[in-house]
């Protein structure tokens, strides 16, 4: 992946697992009250792209999509 993607995050399928604030903390984070993913940047540069996609890889819940 070497484009910028636009991400969205579902937070009804989101267990809390935290792999993809493992992955890249520079794009998710996790809410403080419901331990959650949370965003930080919908639409990350280039540079993280290859960190973005892992996180969705990664994620059981499947609660990460990307689009271009």
């Amino acid at each position: 992946m070497s484009r910028t993607v636009r991400i969205s995050t579902h937070r009804d399928r989101c267990i809390g697992a935290g792999l993809c604030v493992l992955t890249a903390p520079e794009v998710f984070e996790h809410d403080d009250e419901e331990g959650l993913v949370s965003l930080l940047d919908p639409e990350p540069g280039v540079e993280l792209s290859a960190k973005v996609w892992e996180a969705q890889q990664l994620c059981p819940a499947r609660a990460i999509e990307l689009a271009d």
